[in-house]
């Protein structure tokens, strides 16, 4: 069910050979690499999960977001300036349209428990600074970060960099999110398709019984903040507390994107 793309010509057929300065693309050989205009984060994330210039774009998200609250004057789910900012049910329901589903991973658990093969990509909810111009102001900020399998190695396509950062082969992917998930402030979902997530076949049960870890004593209730559990507002089933975009923070319990 994962579709693999190639950094030789073993594959050609599937891989990107023609550049596009459009919305920030980067070509860096034949990885799709979009990189950040304005707070598109969440797009740029999509596309370059999918590795598709145009696997979505700004209409169909301002669609979603308009489809998860039809009968509003501010959406919640989207910036107010139209400048992006899409939180995690936008992400979810994208993915959800295209056959896939946002899995959030629990941090008491270790990577180890990953079933690799089965799961297309993972997104990173991290924090980032906020600058205007090259001035750093304090505010909160969160960003989407895309990682992903291409041809048996893993890329971090992190839109704020210059080119897509290598991480390594299965071991050093389940190691790159073990270390992430160290910290309080980042949280991980896990991309596979439907199917996977019905069975949930992403997940290896034998190595996961045996493989929670303790991060800093934090008891369930802290890793599922009670104004960020999934209820009627999150229209796609996952396993994930509600996350927003690029926005300040308002609360310690509450996540940006």
């Amino acid at each position: 069910m994962q579709r693999s793309l190639c950094l030789n010509g073993s594959c050609l057929d599937n891989c990107w050979t023609k550049s596009d300065n459009k919305i920030g693309v980067a070509m860096n050989g034949v990885i799709y690499h979009e990189k950040q205009v304005k707070e598109m984060c969440a797009l740029h994330t999509l596309n370059n999960l999918f590795q598709e210039r145009e696997a979505f774009n700004k209409y169909e998200l301002d669609d979603i977001c308009h489809s998860l609250s039809p009968n509003v004057w501010i959406n919640p789910h989207k910036s107010l300036l139209g400048l992006g900012n899409y939180d995690v049910n936008v992400i979810m329901a994208a993915l959800h349209r295209r056959g896939y589903e946002a899995i959030w991973f629990d941090k008491r658990k270790d990577p180890k428990c990953l079933n690799l093969a089965n799961i297309f990509g993972f997104i990173l909810n991290v924090p980032s600074d906020y600058k205007l111009g090259f001035v750093m102001l304090p505010l909160r900020r969160r960003h989407w970060v895309a990682i992903r399998d291409i041809c048996g190695t893993y890329y971090n396509l992190d839109s704020k960099f210059q080119s897509p950062q290598l991480i390594g082969r299965m071991d050093d992917v389940v190691a790159y999110l073990y270390g992430q998930l160290q910290s309080k402030e980042k949280e991980l979902f896990v991309v596979v398709h439907s199917d996977v997530e019905r069975s949930q076949g992403w997940q290896l049960d034998d190595i996961c019984s045996n493989h929670v870890i303790a991060l800093d004593n934090r008891s369930p209730k802290d890793l599922h903040p009670a104004a960020s559990v999934p209820g009627d507002d999150c229209p796609v089933s996952g396993h994930s507390p509600r996350i927003d975009g690029d926005r300040t923070l308002a609360t310690s319990a509450t996540l940006d994107r």
